[in-house]
């Protein structure tokens, strides 16, 4: 795990977000990649970027990870409480602060990068796996998603009894304010539970298609919840921005 760039307190949330930065690319132009679970996956994600950059699949991305200064076991990891939208009883520590993160990520985090970027990306991207994936599924069911483009990696759809395709279904009426993409994906040696409730919300979205949303889901033969990880960011980003290189 490298070095953070910068912390970001966040008083309300009782927490210090460690924020890891791979930034420089044609400031003014570059979308911004915001990665969940930075402490773990930001590594990964800036692999994934700079490998798509160089095929010509992707432009050149800035990448912001969000972090805790500890990984997925840490005491000071969050992720439970930050990436869940509900609360479960079922779980021991705190959860079902995803709007409070959502928050702090539109008025704290993202003017903060802007700052430091010197400029307002043209493109806003959200990359996560598993918990950090069910928090992106919740930064897309809002009216005025922060993102336009989205990599949803296994998502934990599973959570408090799928309680995530309610939020889902009830804007699937209110068309999205700009062009928006989201990109799906699981490897087929995951769970069952997290391989039939991706085709779940498959069929969802394919039945109530929301207006202004393009999707694909991808699903990885050979792959399972943590081999999926690398082969999803990198094939996330080129369909993300098909066309855009």
């Amino acid at each position: 795990m490298s070095d953070p760039a910068f912390v970001l307190s966040a008083p309300e949330l009782q927490t210090d977000y460690h924020i890891f930065l791979d930034t420089g690319k044609k400031r003014g132009e570059a979308p911004l990649v915001l990665v969940m679970d930075g402490d773990d996956q930001f590594t990964i994600a800036v692999k994934a970027a700079r490998a798509v950059a160089k095929k010509g699949k992707a432009p050149p991305l800035n990448l912001a990870g969000v972090g805790y200064g500890g990984g997925y076991r840490s005491p000071k990891n969050r992720r439970a409480r930050d990436y869940t939208p509900t609360s479960s009883n079922d779980e021991n520590s705190a959860t079902g602060g995803a709007g409070a993160f959502h928050r702090f990520i539109a008025e704290r985090l993202l003017p903060e990068l802007y700052q430091k970027l010197g400029y307002r990306p043209p493109s806003l991207v959200i990359t996560g796996h598993s918990l950090g994936s069910l928090f992106g599924l919740y930064a897309l069911a809002q009216e005025k998603p922060l993102f336009d483009k989205f990599l949803v990696s296994s998502p934990s759809v599973w959570w408090d009894e799928r309680s995530i395709l309610k939020q889902v279904a009830a804007v699937a009426s209110k068309p999205l304010p700009r062009a928006t993409r989201a990109y799906f994906s699981v490897g087929e040696k995951d769970s069952a539970s997290m391989t039939g409730d991706l085709d779940i919300l498959e069929k969802q979205l394919a039945e109530n298609p929301r207006e202004g949303l393009t999707t694909t889901f991808q699903r990885f033969p050979t792959k399972n919840h943590i081999t999926a990880m690398d082969v999803a960011f990198s094939a996330g980003l080129e369909w993300l921005f098909e066309g855009e290189s």
